[in-house]
């Protein structure tokens, strides 16, 4: 049997590939990582995502002629990612649910929603910190309003929270420490019942100081926008954030902070919004088109929820509303708890 009859034979009952076949005139490298040389596998790597990407670009191309030659709309896919294919929780939260209305209108943050109430709070540390603890202390001053700062020294965390309480603070963060870096926070709710308590992770800690081009914050009440909260757990943990701040920003200040909820990774973002002219289109028009862009005030980090609390702190007799357990939650990448 001759080669073009063998390969004519096994090509007999394949399917045709679903992939898109690269342009006749364009040679697609192979993916290099077969190459033993690591110099020399990742300078192919690089010609190789180089050509990957004019492929697509011309693969686009091609397919917006074809449908402007029919007549038609250019399908465009979307991308999959952990957000769009994530499971469906069972206390997920519709746009609109009354009886999670009715929770929010009697829960321990209703009075701060209402403007009846508004926080103070109590900032400390663990004994003996570092001063890079304080250079994120100066910052999370700025950011969250009527936030006072106190040295541990001795005392344990239950005994600051009964002096909190007995002195009208509403609320309580206590910043854990490792090899002189921010890596935990504690708050609770300081009131007559007490609670909730919930413990966050901290990662990705920037000050002020180290943001490029950072802005100086005044002293401007800042507008509050919660993102990405859509479980019940994740509404309860969105309104401890918003019981922290006043609700009645002060818009001429341009300032906003914001708790952006992703994959349960909360980042916390400072900004301020400045608006500016840009230039002319045509010398007819008298100003230039109306811009706007954000300005980072700081810090910067990102917060993961570890547990919730019913009550004032208390670890050994406390009653845990939420625990995360990872072996037994995180079963896959695409579960999400907020």
């Amino acid at each position: 049997m001759t080669n073009k009859k063998k390969a004519d034979a096994s090509l007999k009952g394949k399917k045709p590939s679903n992939k898109t076949a690269p342009p006749k005139n364009r040679k697609v490298l192979r993916n290099p990582s077969h190459i033993a040389n690591k110099l020399k596998r990742s300078e192919i790597y690089g010609k190789y995502l180089v050509e990957k990407k004019a492929a697509k670009k011309e693969n686009r191309r091609t397919r917006e002629k074809e449908a402007e030659a029919l007549g038609e709309d250019v399908v465009k896919h979307k991308p999959r990612t952990l957000d769009n294919t994530r499971e469906q929780e069972a206390t997920l939260v519709k746009s609109y649910d009354a009886e999670i209305e009715a929770d929010h209108a009697d829960d321990e943050f209703a009075h701060y929603f209402s403007n009846e109430k508004t926080a103070k709070i109590i900032v400390t540390t663990r004994p003996q910190p570092s001063k890079n603890v304080f250079h994120f202390i100066a910052d999370l001053q700025n950011l969250i309003p009527s936030l006072y700062f106190y040295p541990r020294k001795h005392y344990s965390v239950k005994e600051i929270c009964a002096f909190g309480s007995n002195r009208g603070y509403t609320h309580l963060i206590v910043l854990g420490e490792r090899y002189k870096q921010c890596n935990s926070m504690t708050i609770s709710h300081l009131t007559d019942n007490g609670g909730p308590t919930a413990f966050f992770k901290v990662s990705n800690v920037v000050t002020s100081q180290k943001l490029p081009n950072h802005g100086t914050c005044t002293n401007h009440i800042p507008e509050l926008n919660l993102h990405g909260f859509s479980t019940r757990l994740g509404h309860r943990v969105g309104r401890f954030f918003g019981s922290l701040f006043p609700h009645q920003p002060q818009l001429e200040g341009r300032q906003v902070v914001t708790f952006h909820n992703q994959r349960d990774f909360i980042f916390v973002r400072h900004h301020r919004y400045i608006f500016y002219e840009g230039r002319k289109v045509t010398e007819k028009d008298e100003h230039g088109k109306t811009r706007a862009r954000l300005q980072e005030l700081g810090p910067r980090f990102t917060l993961k929820l570890r547990w919730l609390q019913d009550g004032m702190f208390d670890t050994k007799f406390g009653d845990y509303e939420w625990y995360h357990k990872r072996k037994e939650m995180d079963t896959t990448r695409r579960r999400f708890h907020l």
